[in-house]
């Protein structure tokens, strides 16, 4: 059975960090595309920052130099260290793992795991 759960998420003040952990049971992340996504109410489904079975990494602009997406295959866990929060940054973040795709990595209707989501709050 496929399993994707994040964690890491919280409440941070503007400045802070977060580091959110994305752990598949039933996938070899190592193998997989694994994307992070950002929900806000009202607003469509964002990619935030993404790995590639070939560790090749893509992030959004708002996000470039100040996240880091990385895996650990030993733990079978996708990490995305986020640094410098602002309040934009706000929002319901999921995980989603994909076999390679030549498709964008940050097209979210390409990922077949999806996982629960983890909420990240930043504070001004």
């Amino acid at each position: 059975q496929v399993q994707v759960v994040e964690s890491g998420g919280g409440s941070v003040q503007a400045g802070g960090s977060l580091r959110l952990s994305c752990t598949a049971s039933g996938l070899n992340v190592g193998r997989l595309d694994v994307g992070w996504f950002r929900q806000v109410p009202g607003k469509e489904r964002q990619g935030v920052s993404c790995i590639g079975a070939t560790r090749v990494t893509n992030y959004a602009d708002s996000v470039m130099g100040r996240f880091t997406i990385d895996r650990d295959s030993a733990k079978n866990t996708v990490y995305l260290q986020m640094n410098s929060l602002q309040p934009e940054d706000t929002g319901l973040y999921y995980c989603a793992a994909r076999p390679w795709d030549s498709a964008h990595c940050l097209d979210s209707t390409t990922y077949s795991y999806w996982g629960q989501g983890t909420q990240v709050t930043v504070s001004s």
